[in-house]
């Protein structure tokens, strides 16, 4: 039978979860429920046996700290795929089944989202032991969660006919969307309703036939995207423009709810997508008071709520049914039944132009992190962290000039045309307009600390002339 080869598409923003989810910084490359990240959890749940490498689809952005969160796990992909803008989960799907027919014409694809709880993952596994002997046919399967209550915040499927010859699969009678909470319970009482995971099994060439019908202009371009798509480093490129041109839409929009082949396996596999800190809540492992504490906390008199600390002491007394959640530089309290309301937050502050719905106070890099410690008009100070083997780019700053303090390891600096090493409380000054770069050769992480001095301090406030990454 056909090796399964897994799609991770990577590519959400996760707003519901912020603070800690941002732009540069998402919900699947966090460890929210786990020690893992969202996103090594789903790539490590479809790893064993049956199992090709998988292909990760995601925002260029994120591609180094994927790659590294991959390397560290052990997990090797086929490949990471940089899409230069989202599009929806059509043309993604699209791309991916391109590249696979490439070298198997008969390749059979496992399209999941990374940032998906499944907290049985046998069933998962059995589950998809029957959905590939349907697909190894013509059917385009898609897995509906059992419910277990009358969930408002998910699309439904509603199960057909069972497929002849096909044990544990049917035909989908048709697509429901997110109904209000009278249908829901009706939905529940009546049965043969599932909650639609947006997780799918099928052929790559069935796929494609089935889009190209509808949507031929997206098969071209798609097509084109990887035609003209180019090799960077570990990663694949999307051709920009192809990409850019391509009108997104979703695969139950654009394929299933149009094809004649959709069938569905109904599981109970202890599935959650995590859109909200009430859903982190609800899924977590609770104290005797119904809270869940992680970080630095403490509590007087709260029930269940959600505290969470990524640094500072939080205390909170008197809390019930309340979401907490504190970072470096934001602090969200929230009741947990509007949890969902935490996006219009995110929406507020992109209209009032600032960023901390888009980067976190630590940014990580290739070569590492930085984190801002203290900023005024004419200065900054920052912590970077260099992990070794780790290369800042030969560079100069035009209106900054930088004064850098080695707090642990070893720094190897070129400054000019001089190659400097520094120890443990040794210092450099690096004035404006000066090539320079930073290396740390050793086997300890090295910790700088920098001082910014200058007329202007942006990030953008950069020429690269060398980058081992190949960022410009």
């Amino acid at each position: 039978m056909s090796t399964i080869v897994p799609v991770i598409l990577s590519g959400g923003s996760g707003t519901r979860l912020w603070p800690m989810s941002r732009t540069l910084y998402p919900k699947q490359l966090q460890s929210l429920y786990s020690d893992r990240s969202m996103l090594v959890e789903t790539a490590a749940r479809v790893s064993g046996e049956g199992f090709g490498e998988p292909i990760i689809i995601c925002n260029g952005e994120h591609r180094f700290i994927i790659a590294e969160q991959m390397l560290k796990a052990g997990l090797n992909p086929r490949s990471i795929v940089l899409e230069p803008v989202g599009r929806n989960t059509a043309p993604a799907a699209a791309v991916a089944a391109m590249m696979l027919i490439e070298s198997d014409p008969d390749a059979l694809m496992l399209l999941m989202p990374s940032d998906h709880l499944i907290s049985k993952p046998d069933a998962f596994l059995a589950a998809c032991a029957q959905a590939q002997i349907a697909a190894n046919e013509h059917a385009l399967v898609t897995f509906g969660i059992v419910p277990s209550a009358p969930e408002t915040g998910f699309g439904y499927i509603r199960q057909g006919e069972p497929l002849v010859g096909y044990d544990g699969c049917y035909q989908v009678q048709n697509f429901v969307e997110k109904p209000d909470l009278a249908t829901a319970k009706g939905y529940l009482d009546e049965g043969g309703y599932f909650w639609n995971s947006g997780i799918f099994l099928f052929k790559a060439q069935n796929y494609l036939d089935e889009l190209g019908r509808s949507h031929p202009e997206m098969i071209r371009l798609c097509q084109q995207a990887v035609d003209k798509g180019q090799r960077d480093m570990d990663f694949f490129r999307l051709d920009d423009k192809s990409f850019h041109d391509i009108v997104g839409n979703s695969i139950d929009y654009a394929v299933m709810e149009k094809t004649d082949h959709a069938a569905v396996v109904p599981v109970d596999m202890g599935w959650d997508d995590v859109g909200s800190w009430s859903a982190l809540w609800a899924v977590g492992e609770k104290d005797v008071d119904q809270n869940i504490l992680v970080g630095d906390v403490v509590t007087h008199d709260v029930k269940n709520s959600y505290v969470r600390s990524s640094g500072q002491l939080v205390a909170s007394i008197g809390m019930k049914d309340t979401i907490i959640v504190a970072t470096d530089d934001v602090v969200l309290v929230a009741d947990k039944d509007r949890a969902q309301d935490v996006k219009e937050v995110v929406a507020e502050l992109q209209n009032q132009g600032r960023d901390e719905h888009v980067v976190h106070k630590r940014v990580y890099r290739p070569w590492g992190w930085y984190q801002c410690m203290d900023m005024e008009s004419h200065f900054q100070v920052k912590q970077l962290s260099i992990k070794p083997g780790g290369i800042l780019s030969l560079q100069s700053h035009q209106h900054r000039s930088e004064h850098w303090v080695v707090v642990s390891g070893a720094a190897s600096v070129v400054r000019g045309d001089e190659d400097i090493k520094l120890e443990v409380n040794q210092s450099i000054y690096i004035p404006a307009g000066v090539k320079h770069r930073l290396e740390n050769k050793g086997q300890v992480d090295l910790r700088i600390i920098e001082v910014q001095t200058g007329s202007y301090l942006g990030e953008d406030d950069i020429e690269r002339f060398e980058d081992i990454y190949g960022r410009h």
